[in-house]
């Protein structure tokens, strides 16, 4: 499971309320299924998840939650450290990162959840998710900030990010200087919506 300090209320009731109907339901504890899953001959994740449904007609959730415990990777949720490292290894996206973090732990209750392919920021729910993106016709890299408040001036639809879908809005940040306070007043508006 990964570490309740990146997790909120809700996200900690989530694992919990999976494993405990895993281990209900089936009878095995999350250990007990790891052994089994241990046995696996597949070593790409997708292919795993396929090969515990087949063999044992566990759903994605919870074969996933039994596959993290068989194998833990290195970089997870269990590991926020070691995935903010390998999303944020451009400095001047680390940069932007450290720029838009700090802006969000400005505000009361926020927690920072790592994620592999983003950063996102919650209080009841995530309000405000960050990643970084390719260099753009000028050749510079960005982060993209995703928002959970409606699309306004300077701000464009969020589209499909792969972050939650509370976000409506985003914009490309191109240095740590356009965490602007405009980009702060989004950030705060976003948190209280949350």
């Amino acid at each position: 499971m990964p570490d309740p300090g990146h997790l909120t209320e809700r996200q900690q009731q989530w694992f919990a309320s999976v494993r405990e109907g895993l281990e209900r339901e089936t009878g095995k504890t999350v250990a007990e299924w790891a052994e089994l899953a241990r046995a696996c001959p597949e070593t790409a994740h997708r292919k795993r998840l396929a090969w515990m449904k087949a063999q044992f007609g566990l759903g994605q959730n919870r074969a996933s939650m039994v596959l993290n415990a068989a194998f833990p990777p290195a970089a997870s949720w269990a590991a926020p450290d070691a995935l903010a490292d390998a999303l944020w290894g451009d400095p001047g996206a680390r940069a932007i990162h450290d720029a838009v973090r700090a802006a969000a732990l400005s505000l009361p209750e926020v927690i920072v959840g790592q994620r592999r392919g983003f950063t996102a920021f919650s209080r009841g729910y995530q309000f405000a998710a960050i990643k970084p993106v390719r260099a753009g016709k000028n050749g510079r890299a960005g982060v993209l900030l995703g928002l959970a408040i409606p699309v306004e001036e300077g701000l464009c639809p969020s589209g499909k990010q792969g972050w939650s879908e509370r976000l409506l809005s985003q914009v490309v940040l191109e240095d740590a200087a356009s965490v602007t306070p405009r980009v702060e007043a989004w950030l705060r508006a976003a948190w209280e919506r949350s």
